[in-house]
């Protein structure tokens, strides 16, 4: 049985992965409460190279509505500003000389609807994803009874496990989307 259990195995981890991916992805859409995630896409330009703002700044969040960013460089601040202003975040920074306040701003319930709309967008292409890994695990268990290293018996059961792993993929796929939209539309 050790196709079977390398097929299981390796689906169960693109399957984590998949999950990783979407919980990252979800993390940097912007709900109603300031969360240094939101920064975590953004690039400075630090010397010539495009750096992760967490590396080049500090960033704190000191009240539900407030992120400061405090560069480890006081030159930096500009880049930092410019970096956060040409992001898709719809943020504002306020640069004091020593560090950047970014107020969050309270959301309207037009771009609450707008943030879960791609909230669910991101889901389903995780899906899609899952979808894509239950094919191809099929299609090595089929190839391996077809090959006659496993029976047409143990095929079944097989595919059946591979539906159940893929099952509970999707459930933690909807888990992470309904957490989401809870904390989205939160006020």
């Amino acid at each position: 049985m050790g196709i079977t259990e390398d097929v299981f195995g390796e689906l169960s981890v693109e399957l984590e992965t998949v999950t990783e991916s979407l919980q990252k992805t979800l993390g940097r859409l912007r709900t109603g409460r300031a969360n240094a995630s939101l920064l975590d896409g953004i690039r400075v330009d630090y010397y010539g190279s495009l750096t992760p703002l967490a590396q080049c700044a500090q960033i704190n969040v000191p009240e539900p509505r407030l992120i400061t960013v405090k560069p480890w460089e006081k030159p930096l601040l500009s880049a930092i500003e410019k970096a956060i202003m040409t992001s898709e975040l719809g943020l504002n920074p306020q640069n004091d000389g020593e560090m950047i306040r970014l107020p969050v701003p309270q959301l309207t319930e037009e771009r609450r609807k707008d943030l879960v709309k791609q909230a669910k967008g991101r889901g389903e292409e995780a899906k899609i994803g899952i979808r894509n890994h239950r094919r191809d695990a099929n299609e090595m268990l089929k190839a391996a009874e077809k090959d006659k290293e496993i029976s047409q018996d143990e095929l079944k059961r097989a595919l059946d496990k591979v539906q159940v792993i893929i099952d509970k993929g999707v459930t933690r796929v909807d888990e992470l989307l309904g957490a989401k939209e809870q904390e989205i539309l939160e006020l």
